[in-house]
């Protein structure tokens, strides 16, 4: 009897833990399945959104595609404006472009008219040109010229080549030159050298003269007090000289009244 018990408890214990087991593993189930179904409804929100911006973005660029649209009717209306003007320009342009036309050919036939009358004077005018004695000098001049130009060409072609007779003559003419300059500055470094000794001799001449400058001027200032000196002892001399002659009156003047 105890072991029925016994049995009875441990089957009863075994079923409740296959009882619970199974539980767990229903409720662990159950988690993942909530889990998995907000992970998907989060996924959804996210898609809804995403839907949403799409749609206002959508939105906003069917706005402004309708205002582009709008836009492009007004432009195309501006431009049919300015075709159906353009048009009535072209067809008034295409009238006096036919109206010039005509009038340019009646002026080329009047132009070649003229044309026709110019050059039958000037052949005449030529040929009585030609008879004129200033005439055959002005062709022979212009021949000279022709001639001038060709040599021109020539000399050209001549300094052109290294080997040419004027390159030639050009080359001597420098050698020459360079041996003048030569000689030139040979000739200015001697009378540099020569001017360098003049300077010097100058120079010592010029020290000499300034000494005897001093020394004559102290001469000509010793006699100029000399002179001095003698002016005024003639000046006391004939003052004395003066007394003298008045003394000498006064005597002749007594001497006359005694007798």
């Amino acid at each position: 009897m105890v072991k029925q018990d016994s049995s009875s408890l441990t089957d009863a214990v075994e079923q409740v833990a296959k009882q619970q087991q199974s539980q767990t593993s229903e409720i662990e189930k159950n988690k993942k399945i909530r889990l998995h179904l907000q992970n998907e409804l989060h996924e959804l929100e996210k898609q809804i959104a995403a839907v949403s911006a799409e749609a206002k973005e959508t939105e906003r660029q069917i706005y402004q595609q309708d205002a582009t649209i709008e836009n492009t009717k007004l432009h195309c209306g501006n431009l049919e404006t300015q075709i159906r003007s353009l048009h009535t320009e072209n067809v008034k342009l295409k009238f006096d472009i036919e109206a010039a036309q005509e009038e340019l050919e009646e002026h080329m036939i009047r132009y070649n008219e003229y044309y026709a009358k110019i050059k039958f004077h000037k052949d005449s005018l030529g040929a009585v040109e030609r008879k004129w004695p200033f005439m055959t000098e002005l062709h022979e001049k212009r021949d000279l010229v022709k001639k001038l130009k060709i040599m021109k060409e020539e000399l050209m072609q001549d300094l052109q080549n290294p080997e040419g007779n004027w390159m030639k003559q050009v080359q001597e003419d420098i050698t020459k030159l360079k041996d003048k300059i030569k000689s030139v500055k040979e000739s200015i470094t001697e009378k540099s050298r020569f001017l360098e000794e003049e300077k010097q001799t100058h120079e010592k001449l010029r020290k000499e003269i300034e000494v005897q400058h001093k020394r004559y001027g102290a001469i000509l200032k010793r006699l100029h007090c000399q002179v001095n000196k003698l002016q005024s002892n003639r000046r006391q001399w004939q003052w004395n000289i003066q007394q003298l002659e008045k003394t000498a009156a006064e005597l002749k003047k007594c001497i006359g009244m005694k007798d």
